[in-house]
């Protein structure tokens, strides 16, 4: 019998494109095609010859009548419809000249990164959604900086600072201790804007109020399902590949993945390095952080290796 052999997944440039208010693009499908009906990223086939890039500025000058001045890569997706598998090769689009039109008739509209996940879109596209509304920076506000005077120092630098989302990790206390103290930091932030992310349990996360939770590797191990409802993050910290599928089954949001780099407070962790890093960030279905070693100047690093961004503890003091 001849083997059937599966066709070869449809390579597709994304364009995540964002206007001076920051809302993000987004067109209707129309109803007859694959997926028809549904909202989605602009973008379309990447053709034979062409790099990712160039297909992104040819299908939205033609889609859109717009063209793109800058654009950096921001998250790769494998999926399986089952009658169609594409690879969404998605970018970020920070600069572009002209306004957008649907030039095939498409409904085109502007819409707020937290308004995205109420849209109806293709499957493939939810984890861009999270990559849509997701920072450059994730940084940690960990035990190690001291006691509570220096942990809401360091918080109140990265408020000043600007940073959207960062994780509260002061895992030597406990119960009311522990409570009271975390409850303070997510009211602490509020005022500036600043989503918490508690590394706790989840429900201590939803009770205090928090942005959502940040899930250690046991924590992430034991679960079967998301914890938190849809509008709180839920986030992992991975060191492999099985972590990241565990991750991915439990609908988790995002993950940070480590050690990219040596790192002063786990010396004897064998680092990852870029290289290993990017093979496992672009096989992730989710949005990924490079942690460990990392500071703010390794953005652009991190993000060319397939990073969403880069989290850390002492670089973002």
């Amino acid at each position: 019998m001849e083997t059937q052999h599966p066709q070869p997944a449809l390579h597709v440039a994304v364009g995540v494109i964002r206007n001076r208010l920051g809302e993000v693009l987004v067109a209707r499908r129309h109803d007859h095609s694959h997926q028809g009906g549904l909202w989605e990223f602009p973008g379309g086939k990447v053709e034979a010859g062409e790099t990712v890039e160039d297909a992104l500025r040819r299908e939205l000058r033609e889609e859109l009548s717009i063209a793109v001045d800058a654009a950096c890569p921001l998250i790769k997706i494998a999926h399986d419809y089952g009658d169609k598998r594409v690879l969404l090769d998605v970018w970020r689009v920070d600069a572009f000249r002209g306004k957008p039109r649907g030039m095939e008739s498409q409904p085109i509209r502007w819409v707020a990164p937290d308004d995205l996940a109420a849209l109806a879109l293709p499957a493939a596209n939810r984890p861009i959604v999270a990559a849509a509304r997701l920072p450059d920076c994730y940084p940690i506000v960990d035990a190690s900086l001291g006691g509570e005077t220096e942990l809401f120092g360091q918080l109140e630098r990265l408020c000043q600072r600007g940073y959207a989302l960062a994780q509260w990790r002061v895992k030597n206390l406990q119960g009311d201790v522990y409570w009271a103290l975390a409850r303070k930091a997510v009211d602490f932030c509020r005022p500036y804007g600043v989503g918490l992310l508690l590394n706790a349990e989840p429900e201590i996360a939803l009770q205090a109020g928090a942005a959502g939770v940040h899930l250690s590797g046991p924590r992430l191990q034991a679960l079967r399902h998301r914890p938190l409802p849809a509008d709180l993050w839920v986030a992992a910290s991975c060191h492999g590949p099985e972590d990241i599928r565990q991750a991915e089954r439990s609908g988790v949001d995002f993950i940070v993945l480590s050690p990219v780099l040596p790192t002063p407070s786990h010396p004897d962790s064998e680092p990852l390095g870029w290289e290993q890093f990017s093979r496992w960030a672009e096989a992730a279905k989710l949005p990924v952080y490079a942690l460990g070693g990392m500071e703010p100047a390794h953005l652009a690093q991190a993000q060319r290796h397939g990073a969403q961004g880069v989290a850390g503890i002492r670089g973002f003091l």
